[in-house]
């Protein structure tokens, strides 16, 4: 009689799980996401054929807006969501970045986050308010530099989009990019003309998560790819001139990354 029970019990918790497996939808399926960036996301870039957001669109039935463009770095990011909102309004339902790559190649400064001053600030703690000293610390919105340009365009973006969802993407790795004699960049263990490694440029964006309030995706730890290697070569467009540039197989396994991390990720609110 036990044994009956257990048995029977067993298969009630199993159909359970079936079918709540099966009632299960990934968040972002049939929404409209956009995409800001360079020539990763770029669908004019003849690195792929199909992009990581391509084999989104086709698995999740999303509707792409795709406004990322070649050689681009942060500082395009606010024209980029300007044409986005001038053609689509709030018609959206999240905004995906994925940029910077360009902006360590380009040698432009990491800057700092914020700027401080001191100043008097009313303040009471078991006594009446009275003015005290205290530093403040300011965005700072400097087009010049990485962290500057960060905070200009996450500013204007979630002004812009408060109620919608806005992820970031750190870049990927990178080797050598070597399309012609005028543009010759180092691979990713070289600095760049600033003395600053590709690194720095990444833990900058995982910091911007926290400054602003956004989810960040390390892409260049989660995907997997390394081009660095020679072994991992069939991720991207060439071997010997491109090994910045994902091919299709590349994109692919960006976007089965992209597409069980984005499920923990809600799209709307």
């Amino acid at each position: 009689m036990i044994r009956r029970f257990i048995l029977l019990s067993l298969a009630v918790l199993l159909c359970g799980a079936a079918k709540a497996q099966s009632v299960y939808a990934h968040p972002w399926m049939q929404k409209r996401v956009a995409y800001l960036g360079d020539s990763i996301t770029d669908p004019k870039n003849d690195g792929s054929k199909q992009k990581y957001w391509n084999f989104l669109q086709d698995w999740l039935n999303i509707t792409s807006y795709v406004y990322a463009r070649s050689g681009r770095q942060w500082n395009d990011i606010p024209r980029q969501a300007e044409l986005l909102k001038a053609e689509n309004g709030d018609s959206i339902d999240a905004i995906i970045i994925f940029i910077g790559t360009n902006d360590y190649s380009n040698g432009v400064p990491i800057g700092e986050w914020y700027e401080e001053k001191g100043e008097q600030v009313m303040y009471a703690h078991g006594q009446p308010k009275k003015l005290v000293d205290r530093q403040h610390r300011y965005m700072k919105m400097d087009k010049d530099t990485y962290r500057g340009r960060i905070n200009i365009a996450l500013d204007k973006l979630k002004r812009m989009y408060p109620s919608k969802q806005i992820v970031l993407l750190t870049p990927i790795h990178r080797a050598g990019f070597y399309p012609n004699e005028k543009n010759w960049q180092c691979p990713e263990d070289y600095t760049n003309s600033c003395g600053i490694y590709l690194d720095e440029y990444i833990q900058s964006v995982k910091e911007a998560g926290n400054i602003w309030a956004v989810p960040v995706i390390d892409m260049n730890a989660v995907s997997g790819l390394y081009p660095m290697l020679d072994e991992h070569v069939q991720y991207f467009k060439d071997s010997q001139i491109d090994r910045l540039h994902p091919n299709d197989k590349g994109h692919e396994r960006l976007a089965r990354t992209l597409y069980y991390q984005l499920s923990a990720l809600p799209c709307v609110f």
